[in-house]
């Protein structure tokens, strides 16, 4: 550490994929010296204590709540933080990117503020295809970049009216309204916790950094890995989606007779009707990525940003089932880096799975791209590396520079 010791807030979303990198980045900001205190949803509490961070229950919310008995909204959100902002007078406030209302009460407060943002950046820039747009893949050709300016004011009226909803917030807290689209992102400081591999070239704007994956995992036991010698295979599907785990059902049904092991997990998720598990699978409620994913050849998931990082990070190809959200963008950008496949939710099954499993394991070249992403990933902690900006932000802020 350097300077004087650093206040510090942290926020997130309740979901893994989100709490999970804060966490991790501001464990590494605690470790720097500097005085952290995390708000989130209580029932990470627990977790937050283990790590010794301070832990500061949020209000789950709405983000936007237009109708009476919706529950409150970012906005009303933001002025419940305000006593907190008050007494703890951060020199940093950094909000998730799904987490408005700290950036609100910062605003409000003149306190500086960051973003966090754990998947791949999701501002447009021309000649991409839209965030999210039903996995779109980068253009080859001028004319394919140029085709994608015909549905630029469809994006566009999106985007005014996400702004319109976000100034209403706004008039609730007492801040002015913004121009800005993407008012949730900090201007200043934006951290993509993210694989620079996974994003399409761009020209970036000052303030935005690519940083790495920010990595943690609460503590589990290890598993007993299925016996043999064949490849093993990983099914990891999402912590929140998928919850009768169609995606487990049919990777054990389609790999049932090949020549792989397979070790699955539900993640928590506790389906009305059982599964069935082959002799050459294990299926756990739980397990750790640690030690899963090091031990794989092959991860097949849902596409979960965290879930794909990890098994990049660890050298191991992916196999992407996008569900909904933005899973589809990340099997997209997975494919498009050759470093594993996606296979439409819509094409899942038995017959399609287990072909997309044998050309994945059949071609050297997807483990060889992944392996090279991990050599990056081994030089570069994203968590450290944010934990940095945000020391160098606080201090400029402190000097009023």
């Amino acid at each position: 550490m350097t300077g004087r010791e650093l206040r510090v807030l942290v926020a997130a979303f309740g979901d893994p994929g989100h709490t999970f990198p804060a966490i991790a980045l501001g464990r590494a900001v605690r470790d720097r010296g500097h005085r952290v205190v995390f708000e989130t949803w209580e029932k990470w509490r627990e977790v937050l204590d283990r790590e010794g961070i301070e832990f500061h229950a949020a209000e789950e919310y709405r983000v936007f709540a237009p109708h009476k008995g919706d529950g409150p909204s970012a906005g009303d959100a933001a002025v419940a933080l305000a006593p907190l902002l008050e007494e703890l007078r951060p020199d940093v406030v950094v909000n998730d990117i799904l987490t408005l209302a700290p950036a609100l009460a910062a605003e409000k407060a003149g306190v500086k503020w960051a973003t966090l943002i754990p998947h791949v950046y999701p501002e447009h820039a021309a000649g991409l295809p839209f965030f999210a747009f039903g996995g779109a893949r980068l253009p080859r050709t001028a004319l394919g970049r140029l085709m994608w300016k015909a549905p630029g004011p469809v994006l566009e009226a999106g985007l005014r009216q996400g702004r319109d909803e976000l100034n209403g917030e706004r008039e609730k807290v007492g801040l002015p309204p913004t121009e800005r689209f993407h008012g949730g992102t900090s201007e200043e400081l934006a951290m993509v916790a993210t694989l620079p591999q996974l994003e399409y070239p761009r020209r970036w704007r000052e303030g935005v950094h690519v940083t790495g994956p920010m990595e943690f995992e609460t503590p589990y036991e290890d598993v007993k890995l299925p016996e043999g010698d064949g490849p093993l295979v990983l099914v990891a599907p999402s912590t929140a989606q998928d919850p009768e785990c169609r995606l487990v059902r049919v990777a054990l049904e389609a790999l049932a007779d090949e020549p792989v092991r397979v070790l699955a997990t539900t993640n928590g998720h506790m389906p009305r009707e059982g599964i069935e598990v082959p002799a050459n699978a294990r299926l756990y409620g739980w397990l750790r990525y640690s030690q899963a994913m090091t031990a794989a050849d092959l991860v097949v998931c849902h596409g979960g940003h965290g879930t794909v990082a990890r098994a990049l990070g660890a050298g191991v190809p992916v196999l992407c089932c996008p569900a909904v959200g933005d899973m589809a963008e990340n099997g997209a950008r997975v494919g498009w880096a050759g470093v594993g496949l996606a296979l439409p939710w819509r094409l899942l099954g038995r017959g399609s799975l287990r072909v997309a499993v044998r050309r994945v394991l059949g071609d050297p070249a997807f483990r060889e791209r992944a392996q090279q992403v991990a050599t990056w990933a081994e030089a570069h902690d994203g968590a450290a590396v944010g934990s940095e900006l945000v020391e160098t932000f606080g201090l400029e802020m402190q000097n009023g520079t």
